[in-house]
């Protein structure tokens, strides 16, 4: 009798044992597809900012959501074509004023986030949604966005200034080129959920 309640107790403990392993497993495989889509930046500073990894994976999970509902969409050729020539043009005056032309190119990611579909109300709510589908990029709309708050307070240079377009235009450039065969950002979130 004593063996019979030896066995079963051995098997539950096996049985616990490959629960938790199955449990651990599951947990570091999504923090892991979190820390590829959002990227290690990202995932690190919201972590951290969050006080931990479960309200961290919680809230990228949150944004997630959030960006599946909206309508991300590409831009048409002649939305693609305008903006590219206001990129051009804030890049242009770069020469004469470094300053506005940082202030022109943040409008011009501004207007086409907002012609993509994106919230642009707020930064926060436009550098989260960015972080879901654009997460490699995403960092320069930050880095960007901390510069020109610098030169606003009167502490930048114009090497900080040349650094603030070089963000802005590895952001620009991205959410510009992307192919329309790519989809929304919402249809690719639904469908990687349905998947």
């Amino acid at each position: 009798m004593q063996t019979d309640q030896t066995a079963v107790f051995a098997i539950l403990a096996l049985i616990l044992v490959a629960a938790l392993l199955l449990w651990w497993l599951y947990r570091a495989r999504r923090t892991a597809a979190l820390r590829d889509r959002f990227g290690a930046e990202e995932y690190d500073r919201t972590r951290q900012a969050l006080g931990g990894r479960g309200k961290a994976e919680q809230a990228l999970r949150r944004r997630e959501q959030r960006v599946a509902a909206l309508d991300i969409r590409p831009l048409a050729p002649a939305e693609r074509q305008r903006f590219t020539g206001e990129w051009q043009a804030a890049k242009a005056r770069f020469v004469d004023d470094p300053g506005v032309a940082v202030a022109e190119a943040d409008r011009a990611i501004t207007g086409v986030m907002a012609a993509r579909g994106y919230p642009v109300d707020d930064f926060d709510a436009r550098y989260e949604s960015l972080t879901v589908d654009h997460g490699s990029v995403a960092r320069h709309y930050r880095a960007g966005r901390e510069l020109s708050r610098k030169h606003r307070e009167g502490r930048a240079t114009t090497e900080d200034l040349r650094q603030a377009l070089v963000h802005y235009e590895a952001l620009f450039e991205e959410l510009v080129d992307e192919a329309p065969a790519r989809g929304t950002a919402g249809a690719a979130s639904r469908q990687a959920h349905e998947a």
